[in-house]
């Protein structure tokens, strides 16, 4: 499975969650499988996005076109950070 690790700070939660939520078709027509959605223990405004994707070249020229340019400078987003992964394993203990 591959997956991608947003972290970044942004300017309001609600105010970013709901353009979140607008782009919630265009993120699953690009390959996002699913998500989890985190924030600092002690910072609501700093995100850490998590998600599943059909493929890191799928995700990559999602994250990197200029269309999600604009829909995160809409969305208040301040500098994210893309962490691009592959699973090596998964368990529950």
């Amino acid at each position: 499975m591959q997956h991608v690790l947003i972290i970044h700070e942004v300017a309001d939660y609600p105010a970013w969650k709901l353009v979140f939520d607008q782009a919630a078709e265009i993120r699953k027509r690009a390959g996002e499988i699913s998500y989890q959605l985190l924030r600092y223990d002690d910072d609501a405004n700093n995100i850490v996005h998590f998600s599943a994707w059909s493929s890191l070249d799928n995700a990559r020229r999602f994250f990197e076109s200029p269309e999600l340019v604009a829909i995160r400078a809409q969305a208040g987003v301040k500098a994210p950070e893309f962490i691009y992964l592959q699973e090596l394993e998964r368990g529950v203990l």
